[in-house]
């Protein structure tokens, strides 16, 4: 039964879905059309900067035409002035050649301030008579760089210029007669500059044309020509563009400056620096101004798709989460009916299947799968219980083998003692003996201790390896010495095959022997009376392991060079389903109080912990009532052979065997 505040799965997953998604939705739309609007006023802030850089060009390019042609009229007509040519005959023909936009020629006699042609009145169109060109009076040919260029800015001539012209320039040029005087100044008024329209999507923009001052030269809006800045609205901004300009910058600015209403604009910008008079040269701001609508002219139409598509989605939205929620609701309203029953302990049978959701049919399945696995896991606890009682039954069996293994050296020590101690003894040789035995169960019972000691610094992480020069052959040859004895008490043949190529080797030579030592011991005890033992040394890789049984997978690089220690026996073998307790401290083979063989089952665990302390591992090979072949894997580091000290290494053994013989045999 629902609680007071519950609400059914069916109607919480339709409003979380929609509480999710929606504003997902509009949040997604809002960023689209937000990277629409930028990158569109992006591409804008391109164009306008480059047809700003385009027009700033033209300009500059025309103006320096105009001032070619001004000079080439200027000297043909100071040909002419020894033939009487008529002045005004000459500005009529000048016009006619001209370029368009041309509004007035005049001709100027500089002596007498008086015009001699015109082709539009007797206004003066330029002030060229303030000795401007004096500095040239000796010169006949006017250069370029003597034509004056002034913008106009208040109307000079009686007809207006055609509202396609912008930017109305005055250029004087002066007239030398052959003997080198300044007779006339030739003067032309010109709109230069062709303005442009500026229509929706269009970005090359409006043409405005701004002094080094301030003034208005050129724009859209011709009762703005011969303004300063300051006195438009936006003038704060324009002030702006003219300081970046001048000092060289670029960049993008909005302006509020051409209607009286709040009309947004983009302008983009570029510099132009032209030689006014001689010896002058001013800076010119050329802008290109476009409405932002121009540049935001597709986003309406990008607008209404967004909200048609906005619509639609959300429509789709509505429609799947109903959709959604009715499939998802439905097996889950089942298979909680079937999960209150087992809750009450009630019939229930299998839980409802076949739905469209796999994983609904998953958990179905899993449902019908509960007590069944809650029974394994039952089981499970069991046998984890049996395995907790088996681990404390080896603990047990261990401190009792450890204190059988202790006691019966102590008791060999003891007894030794006291014989000699009571005065047991006839004579002298049997108080040695007896000392002599003691010596021997007091290192046995250190031997012990030892490996108690080792296998707890191991676990603990403390055992540190002292790394030294060994030559392989010395050191099995005196493993081998050491074992002769016991070897030799069951008649056991102990052999040898040692690599006469095998180096020096970088190892912890207490560590290793211990480790061969322990393998020979093993041999010897598990081998019958008049069977074999051989020790083997040689080089191996790391692909030969595989054919090898090992008591972990630990990695092996193939291809890598490795010490191999061989200890290959005759013995009684050891079964299959025991070889996982052969590695485990504190386990034997046969662990019973009454086995034939003593030990701790520590010598196989430590010979494998030295193992890997040195980088390698341990390996074995088994077959009931044969034998068994185990492998000490150490990396091969070959070093050159340690100093002599005292004694050469062809000197023969005490064993009788020379140590570079491949093959030899202990009796």
């Amino acid at each position: 039964m629902a609680k007071p505040g519950q609400s059914s799965f069916r109607r919480i997953l339709l409003s979380r879905i929609l509480l999710l998604s929606i504003p997902v939705l509009l949040t997604g739309e809002l960023v689209a059309y937000k990277k629409m609007r930028s990158s569109m006023l992006e591409t804008a802030r391109q164009n306008l900067t480059e047809s700003a850089v385009r027009k700033g060009e033209n300009i500059r390019d025309l103006i320096e035409v105009m001032r070619s042609n001004l000079v080439s009229a200027s000297e043909d007509f100071s040909t002419r002035l020894d033939q009487s040519q008529d002045a005004q005959e000459f500005v009529t023909r000048i016009n006619r050649w001209l370029p368009k936009g041309v509004q007035c020629v005049q001709l100027i006699n500089v002596q007498t301030g008086q015009i001699d042609g015109t082709t539009c009145g007797n206004r003066s169109i330029s002030q060229v008579l303030d000795n401007l060109w004096s500095a040239q009076s000796q010169v006949m040919r006017a250069p370029l760089s003597s034509v004056r260029v002034s913008p106009v800015t208040q109307t000079r001539v009686a007809k207006p210029s055609t509202p396609l012209r912008q930017l109305d320039l005055v250029f004087s040029a002066p007239v030398y007669d052959s003997f080198g005087r300044l007779r006339y100044a030739l003067s032309i008024q010109w709109a230069a500059y062709r303005q442009e329209t500026s229509q929706p999507g269009s970005l090359s923009g409006y043409t405005v044309v701004i002094d080094e001052d301030g003034t208005i030269l050129a724009h859209p809006k011709a009762d703005r020509i011969g303004r300063n800045i300051q006195q438009e609205a936006d003038s704060e901004r324009l002030q702006a563009i003219v300081n970046s300009a001048i000092a060289g910058k670029e960049d993008f600015f909005n302006l509020l400056f051409f209607e009286d209403s709040n009309t947004e604009w983009l302008a983009g910008y570029n510099r132009i620096q032209l030689s006014v008079t001689p010896g002058e040269s001013r800076t010119w701001v050329v802008l290109a101004v476009a409405p932002l609508e121009n540049a935001l002219s597709g986003l309406e139409d990008i607008k209404q798709v967004l909200l048609i598509l906005t619509l639609g989605l959300l429509g789709a939205n509505l429609l799947a989460t109903i959709y959604i929620a009715r499939d998802l609701a439905r097996p889950l309203e089942q298979l909680g009916g079937y999960a209150l029953h087992i809750h009450q302990r009630q019939p229930a049978g299998q839980a409802p299947k076949d739905f469209k959701i796999k994983e609904i049919n998953q958990l179905a399945g899993a449902l019908d799968n509960m007590v069944q696995r809650l029974e394994e896991r039952a089981e499970e606890l069991e046998a984890a219980w049996q395995e907790a009682q088996a681990a404390n039954q080896l603990k047990s069996e261990f401190l009792a083998t450890t204190s059988h293994e202790l006691r019966t050296p102590l008791n060999a020590i003891i007894g030794c003692i006291r014989l000699i101690k009571d005065g047991y003894c006839d004579s002298r040789e049997e108080e040695l003996d007896l000392l002599q035995q003691a010596d021997k169960s007091a290192i046995h019972l250190l031997e012990i201790i030892e490996d108690l000691l080792s296998i707890a610094k191991i676990e603990a992480g403390k055992l540190e390896l002292n790394l030294q020069s060994v030559l392989i052959q010395d050191l099995c040859q005196e493993c081998l010495r050491m074992m002769r004895p016991a070897a030799e008490n069951k008649h056991i043949l102990l052999s040898e095959e040692i690599d006469t190529h095998l180096n020096a080797v970088q190892m912890d030579k207490l560590r290793v022997s211990q480790m061969v030592i322990n393998l020979l011991s093993n041999a010897v005890k598990f081998t019958p009376e008049g069977g074999q033992v051989k020790l083997t040394s040689r080089i191996g890789y790391g692909h030969q392991l595989e054919q090898d049984a090992r008591p972990d997978r630990s990695p092996v690089n193939a291809n890598t060079p490795y010490l191999c220690l061989e200890v290959a026996d005759s013995g009684i073998g050891i079964p299959p389903e025991r070889w996982h307790l052969l590695f485990r401290p504190f386990q034997q083979v046969d662990s019973s109080l009454t086995r034939r063989h003593e030990g701790t089952g520590l010598g196989l665990a430590l010979t494998k912990r030295f193992a890997e302390l040195h980088g390698g591992t341990v390996s074995f090979q088994s077959t009931l009532g044969k034998g068994s072949t185990f492998r000490i894997w150490l990396p091969s580091r070959e070093t050159n052979p340690p100093a002599e000290t005292g004694s050469s290494t062809d000197a023969v053994p005490p064993d009788g065997h020379n140590r570079d013989t491949p093959s030899a045999t202990l009796a």
